[in-house]
């Protein structure tokens, strides 16, 4: 859920990539939609939000692409990768905002949207996506997506280090290969010993998401494709000016694979999901991600004053959209407003943001400023 800057197609450094903002803007929306489905909400949003969870997998597309995107520059430019910078610039970035949200659902018990939470240490240890029962442990559940950018953060720079250490070059691109070819047994196995046994079960849905949806190993396809797209546009400079020329292409032919995602993954919970659909989706975005990146595309010289702040406040959106949900919902009931109304829905959405500027005023820009200072005395 979090935000890098790299140049992976050598672009201008003041050139900022505006795509980029307006797919940043859709994920959060996306994904602020099909959450939304847990509270009392208008019939329709379980119609529009229905394929919102894959507003995930977009954003794991981007931070595959811009982090390692940043590492990639590094390394193409003769340079070492610095693990204390690349470290400081993801903790002051991530963590402030989540040790307050999870301070805050810690503190106040009423602030939580579901019943108890997990364990706190899962929560610190950013494991709380592994054996996750969201018929035990209903609150801030989403930040299961967070545990698996930063088990990504974690390894990525440390593989970057070790194939730099025995110099096998581009022969990276099989390990990406054997990872996302290797995700497709992972899930198979996992569906057949744990998943397919509770079909008929009441506990299925949770079963499916404990044993595919949450765990990492089942969803690197998404960062797997970003790393892979920073890499081809990095080393492969012949290949991104083709991209470019046919860029509006990809970009529909983006849209066409996730318009045959939405059918093999509906139902989410399904055996032809678990098999090809995260893949499919992956692949989908990743062909948008690569195509509004590119100079030519339709989007990159897009500007929206919308799109732009959604996509600077949508960490904290993702934070604390649901503690917010919650508490509006609450409080606003008692004033008289159907919680499945319209109106609810946008007082909702209103105090997102309102929470979300908290953070990112509050929290979020003081310790990027902190982070600026330490990487200076880094950089010494």
């Amino acid at each position: 859920m979090s935000s890098a800057e790299t140049n992976p197609l050598n672009i201008s450094d003041k050139h900022k990539l505006l795509g980029l903002d307006h797919l940043r803007a859709f994920a959060i929306t996306y994904v602020l939609l099909f959450h939304y489905q847990i509270f009392a909400h208008p019939a329709w949003v379980s119609k529009v939000g229905s394929f919102g969870w894959t507003g995930v997998d977009l954003f794991f597309v981007l931070s595959g692409f811009l982090i390692a995107g940043q590492l990639f520059n590094t390394i193409a430019k003769g340079n070492a990768i610095s693990m204390r910078e690349f470290f400081a610039k993801r903790f002051f970035r991530i963590i402030p905002p989540y040790l307050v949200m999870l301070g805050l659902y810690t503190a106040f018990p009423f602030l939580r949207e579901r019943e108890q939470m997990g364990p706190l240490w899962k929560y610190l240890t950013f494991t709380f996506n592994f054996g996750l029962d969201y018929r035990q442990t209903g609150t801030f559940t989403h930040s299961w997506s967070l545990c698996v950018e930063e088990q990504f953060y974690l390894v990525l720079p440390i593989t970057f280090l070790l194939f730099n250490y025995f110099k096998a070059g581009k022969k990276a691109v099989y390990l990406l290969l054997v990872l996302f070819i290797g995700g497709f047994a992972i899930r198979y196995i996992g569906w057949h010993n744990w998943v397919a046994p509770q079909l008929t079960s009441d506990s299925f849905g949770a079963t499916f998401n404990r044993f595919i949806y949450y765990p990492t190993y089942n969803r690197l396809d998404g960062l797997l494709i970003g790393v892979g797209i920073a890499g081809l546009y990095t080393f492969y400079p012949h290949m991104k000016e083709r991209i470019n020329k046919y860029s509006n292409i990809v970009m529909v032919a983006g849209l066409a694979i996730l318009i045959a995602a939405y059918f093999v993954g509906t139902p989410q919970a399904s055996f032809r999901n678990t098999i090809w659909g995260f893949p499919l989706i992956a692949v989908g975005y990743g062909l948008i991600v690569a195509a509004v990146v590119c100079p030519g595309n339709i989007l990159y010289n897009a500007k929206s004053k919308v799109t732009s702040q959604i996509a600077t406040l949508s960490y904290g959106i993702y934070l604390i959209h649901k503690l917010m949900i919650h508490v509006t919902q609450i409080v606003l009931e008692k004033a008289g407003i159907d919680k499945n109304s319209n109106l609810m829905m946008l007082c909702c959405l209103l105090s997102t943001i309102a929470g979300a500027l908290v953070l990112r005023y509050a929290i979020e820009k003081p310790s990027l400023k902190l982070r600026n200072a330490v990487l200076k005395k880094i950089g010494k």
